[in-house]
């Protein structure tokens, strides 16, 4: 579920936190959500499926600059519409007619 560049290689984020600790972490996905830009990233090493969600913003001089999402209201509604867009990427109804396939299958033995 990790983006992918033009390249074909995973788009790798090295993040500092607040004690000056490096971690990296891949792209899942981005959104654009009343106006913010956000990110969803996964920790590039290690068996967690958890991830993290940053918002996109711009420092003093225009770059570009993540930031963790203090509001807890903004975060459930960023968190809501990613695991929207996680659950599009799976087509659940073929998953459901394979299941069913294989139980008409058994019924016909």
């Amino acid at each position: 579920m990790a983006g992918k560049n033009e390249n074909n290689e995973y788009d790798v984020f090295t993040l500092t936190d607040e004690e000056g600790n490096e971690s990296q972490f891949e792209l899942l996905g981005n959104l654009e959500l009343d106006g913010c830009k956000y990110v969803a990233l996964i920790p590039f090493e290690g068996e967690d499926d958890e991830y993290v969600i940053l918002k996109i913003s711009t420092d003093d001089e225009g770059n570009e600059i993540l930031l963790t999402i203090d509001e807890d209201t903004e975060f459930d509604k960023v968190a809501d519409a990613f695991e929207d867009s996680f659950m599009g990427e799976y087509d659940l109804d073929d998953e459901d007619e394979e299941e069913e396939d294989d139980i008409v299958d058994n019924d016909d033995e």
